[in-house]
């Protein structure tokens, strides 16, 4: 097979993984991974709470992919300010994009603008160091909502429930850490809209909710219903077994009377934020379960005194310029990994992998099957790519220069790596993660960051 250089915009774990991929399969191909943020990793770094320490592990093996040899970290440099579709083509045989999805899923109810009401995506991003959001969160609420039914709530509850002293042992930020230090809540309400068995938690995010000493998970009876299709999907799944399971236990399970208490609600629909200027409560609906895993509403409504409500319904990918995207589903239009035009027909060299190619679902394992189904496409449309109108590989880096980019290349994410690791021994700790500035970047790049 002839010599390949392929741009993959986004180095998450989709990019990674689809550059791993590709270079075991063919043995000329060369891959640059084009990353907006100064390190790479994306969500597995900027959107996993720091106490998930298995995480790590994921890092590990996604770092040696970024330092194998027919691989080049570009980091700190933006799809459509740095680099445009044109400028790719003219440098590589094809273009993978991978970046994900990172802002929040609108929730179309009443008073989701009133401050207090805050999207998870953001709270998530903030707690886990992303340097987009600001420095600082308010967190003056004592009682607070999230709606959703899946992992991401289950993070903010425990987020927002564990005592910030509780995270020590992890690689929070500094700035997280003094944020969470003043911490109000008391009592963290999750609200999910169908029952037991219908939700999207996993066994094990659902216990780690009870592994601080200082939290009480109390699942309320109202809502927490079986029928006959849910204990088909008791019966026909593990992992369902096991959460329903759990959840059986916290609701059976005395309180201790310890200081926070984190609050499930099966079976309740949210439909208003409730303030005037701003969060006093969340208005809800009972449902109940309609025999089929879906739910209606019953027509009584619950209001529950909050004073912040986090909404974790969902990420959204977003729309890159000049390429083509299904707003509705929120993914670039696709066969398999390549991407369609508005006629559906085949961009030629362009291709798409992870969660903005099928949306927010599924777990990293999907994410490597996923990366394998788009690399199968482009290889077998190789013949076909058309040769790029530059050869040097090094001319896309004199490219960024002349447009002003500030590129964090393997060795200064390395710097920036090992600045963090430091910063961490410094306070007994293995690491302490670092939102990085603009100078703190420079500084990486020029060999000059002490």
């Amino acid at each position: 097979m002839r010599d390949l250089r392929v741009a993959v915009v986004g180095a998450g774990p989709a990019g990674i993984y689809a550059a791993d991929i590709l270079t075991k399969e063919h043995d000329g191909a060369h891959v640059d991974l084009i990353e907006r943020l100064p390190a790479p990793f994306g969500l597995v770094r900027y959107g996993v709470a720091p106490d998930h320490p298995r995480i790590k592990e994921i890092i590990k093996a996604l770092h040696r992919v970024v330092g194998r040899d027919r691989i080049r970290f570009l980091g700190n440099v933006e799809f459509g300010v740095d680099l445009k579709l044109e400028d790719l083509r003219r440098h590589y045989d094809a273009v993978i994009f991978a970046t994900g999805a990172i802002t929040d899923r609108e929730l179309a109810v009443p008073g989701v603008d009133l401050p207090g009401s805050h999207g998870a995506a953001d709270f998530v991003s903030w707690y886990a160091g992303h340097p987009d959001v600001p420095r600082e969160w308010p967190l003056e609420a004592r009682h607070v909502a999230v709606i959703g039914a899946g992992n991401v709530a289950l993070d903010v509850a425990r987020m927002l429930a564990k005592p910030a002293d509780e995270q020590l042992t992890t690689e929070i930020a500094d700035n997280v850490y003094q944020g969470l230090k003043a911490n109000q809540a008391t009592d963290v309400h999750v609200f999910a809209r169908r029952g037991p068995a219908q939700i999207k938690f996993t066994p094990m995010e659902l216990r780690e909710l009870s592994h601080s000493p200082s939290v009480d998970v109390i699942v309320h009876p109202e809502g927490f219903e079986i029928d006959e299709a849910s204990q088909q999907a008791i019966n026909s799944s593990k992992g369902t077994r096991l959460m329903v399971d759990t959840l059986l236990k916290y609701l059976e399970a005395e309180p201790t009377g310890a200081a926070h208490r984190i609050h499930i609600h099966l079976c309740h629909a949210p439909v208003e934020i409730l303030g005037t200027d701003r969060v006093e409560a969340l208005r809800t609906e009972r449902t109940e379960l309609q025999g089929d895993g879906t739910v209606k509403g019953t027509g009584e409504y619950v209001d529950t005194p909050v004073q912040a409500v986090y909404r974790a319904v969902g990420y959204l990918s977003s729309h890159l310029p000049g390429l083509p995207f299904d707003h509705q589903a929120g993914v670039m239009t696709n066969d398999r990994g390549r991407v369609l035009d508005m006629d559906d027909v085949p961009l030629t060299g362009t291709y798409v992998t992870g969660w903005i190619k099928r949306g927010p679902i599924g777990l990293i394992g999907h994410t490597k099957s996923d990366a394998a189904e788009t690399i199968a496409c482009l290889l077998e449309d190789l013949d076909g790519l058309p040769r790029p109108e530059v050869s040097d590989p090094d001319a896309i880096l004199r490219h960024l220069a002349d447009r002003g980019a500030t590129v964090v290349d393997a060795e200064g994410w390395t710097r920036l790596d090992a600045h963090e690791i430091a910063l961490g021994q410094d306070q007994g700790r293995e690491r302490v993660k670092v939102v990085p500035r603009d100078d703190m970047i420079r500084a990486a790049v020029q060999a000059d960051l002490t």
